[in-house]
């Protein structure tokens, strides 16, 4: 059959326009696989909890959205994940608010010595205006920052002899995450903080190259510290979270439709988690006492009149600035 020359014209510009929208309906992936990083161990309640959130958004999306938990730090330290999830070589990051804070100062606001009394003021807190308030600045670093924080619980301090006040860490080499503010709080206890990849913290307690250690208790028994320390004081002394983060070009990238979806699940298992959390402390220290570790109370009036004298509020309301301080105190009251 002969084709005229405006014959073929017409079938070259079809041609043409069916390629591009074909190359159009693959513009956008008909799935999304992402992946979530976390430092903690597959058995902790944040590791499980994001497992189920993963598995609901997987259900409800018809496997459009299929999210893979990584625990343990199998994709890297925490400052290399965050830097994974800033480039986008990862989608999701649980990261606690004070390592955060090497990126996002702000991050810490919440984990300030010995601020918060309870549970009950810190999802109050949380939840509210300060939360709203932290949320804000981490927003500002290019990430997406879920509404509801995670449960890092309260921090303790484990060693190899009763800590019963600021004058028994004098000179004790105490190990503390990369994070600014643990480093100055217990400098100005007169403690020697040494920074240490939790990787690495058994095995420096093991071999002494540190004598002590802080951390909440689920991290103190899922990292089997109890083997390497015979002594917790319940010190309280510090509040942290985990974030949820995202990689904004990856989260923008899903639909409305499926952005919700991951929204509510993964919000509704923070406060799951949250629960979890509670009710593991309560009942972790029943189960660490039998395994050999021995808890003592000190009286934190001691610590907080310590840090007053060492002008460590004084200190930090100046960093974090009268406004953010003011967000903070409004939550806990007087501080500095």
């Amino acid at each position: 059959m002969n084709l005229t020359r405006r014959s073929m014209l017409k079938v070259t510009a079809a041609a043409g326009l069916a390629g591009i929208a074909g190359r159009s309906a693959y513009a956008q992936p008909a799935s999304f696989n992402y992946k979530v990083g976390t430092n903690v161990p597959v058995t902790h309640p944040i590791a499980v909890r994001l497992t189920e959130a993963a598995e609901k958004v997987k259900a409800e999306t018809g496997g459009k959205v299929n999210i893979r938990v990584f625990p343990s730090g199998q994709l890297g330290s925490d400052t290399d994940m965050l830097s994974q999830v800033r480039s986008g070589g990862i989608e999701l990051l649980t990261l606690p608010g004070l390592i955060l804070a090497n990126l996002v100062p702000m991050a810490s606001l919440n984990s300030v010595g010995f601020a918060f009394p309870d549970y009950p003021t810190v999802w109050k807190a949380m939840d509210g205006d300060l939360g709203k308030y932290i949320r804000s600045y981490i927003s500002k670093a290019n990430l997406v920052v879920f509404d509801k924080v995670w449960d890092n619980g309260f921090r303790q301090l484990t060693s190899n002899k009763p800590i019963g006040g600021p004058g028994d860490l004098v000179d004790m080499k105490i190990r503390v995450p990369p994070a600014p503010l643990l480093v100055s709080l217990f400098k100005q206890l007169k403690a020697a903080p040494t920074p240490i990849n939790f990787n690495e913290l058994y095995s420096s307690l093991q071999t002494k190259v540190i004598e002590a250690q802080e951390n909440p208790l689920a991290i103190i028994a899922t990292g089997k510290l109890y083997e390497v320390q015979k002594c917790c004081a319940l010190t309280n002394h510090g509040w942290d979270g985990y974030w949820l983060l995202g990689n904004k070009r990856a989260f923008e990238a899903l639909p409305a439709t499926l952005r919700d979806s991951v929204n509510r699940h993964f919000n509704d298992a923070a406060l799951a988690q949250r629960e979890d959390s509670e009710k593991l402390a309560a009942s972790l220290q029943q189960d660490l006492t039998a395994k050999g570790l021995a808890f003592n109370k000190p009286d934190t009036a001691a610590f907080r009149a310590a840090l007053q004298e060492a002008r460590f509020y004084a200190e930090w309301k100046t960093k974090f600035g009268g406004e953010a301080w003011g967000q903070l105190e409004a939550a806990v009251g007087k501080l500095a």
